[in-house]
């Protein structure tokens, strides 16, 4: 027997989930970049606008601009692309105001209403890492932990694969339910043996 695989060996019960969202990123930089774009345009045109009041002519970019805008038809293709831009500029904007983001981050149960926690995935994965290795038996291990469940694809040298991957589930199941996580992702190990060289 060259590989032996258990696909969620265990699926978590509803009622170990614990109640917590996920962390939403503060998205700091497209924030600063809208709010740099805003304020430099609306800037520049109410300087212009101040200028036309005092008597001034207005600046030669907004006439060329007013110009242009009423002369070129609508199926030009710089009004085109202008619209195409402004449009995925628009659907990326909507993307990060309704998506939580930080999807490396995974929330763990909240014991009480002050405090919040979370691990990283890579963390995670790691600490699964080092229980699989203890598995008598388990030469590699890759482990890698989704929001919905954790993978793990290890080579066992020695032993039975299905005795390894029994051990592997049992202790693997044990792992993910000491991370503490609000929800409790499901289980899939893959036990197969090293290639010959």
């Amino acid at each position: 027997m060259r590989q032996s695989a258990s696909t969620a060996r265990y699926e978590p019960s509803a009622d170990e989930d614990g109640p917590a969202s996920r962390f939403w990123s503060e998205r700091r930089l497209p924030a600063a970049l809208v709010a740099a774009a805003l304020l430099a345009g609306a800037g520049l045109l109410l300087y212009d606008i101040a200028s036309v009041r005092a008597d001034r002519p207005a600046a030669g970019w907004r006439r060329e601009l007013a110009d242009q805008l009423a002369t070129r038809p609508l199926d030009d293709a710089w009004i085109v692309a202008g619209a195409v831009a402004a449009l995925l500029l628009g659907v990326w904007l909507v993307v990060l105001a309704v998506t939580p983001g930080l999807r490396r981050l995974l929330p763990m149960r909240q014991d009480g209403p002050e405090m919040r926690a979370g691990i990283e995935r890579a963390a995670a994965a790691m600490v699964l890492r080092d229980r699989a290795l203890n598995v008598s038996g388990v030469r590699t291990v890759r482990v890698v932990v989704g929001r919905r469940r954790v993978r793990v694809w290890a080579q066992a040298h020695f032993r039975e694969l299905d005795v390894v991957r029994a051990d592997l589930d049992a202790v693997l199941d044990d792992g993910i339910r000491e991370l503490g996580l609000a929800r409790r992702p499901g289980l899939a190990v893959f036990v197969r043996r090293p290639t010959k060289r």
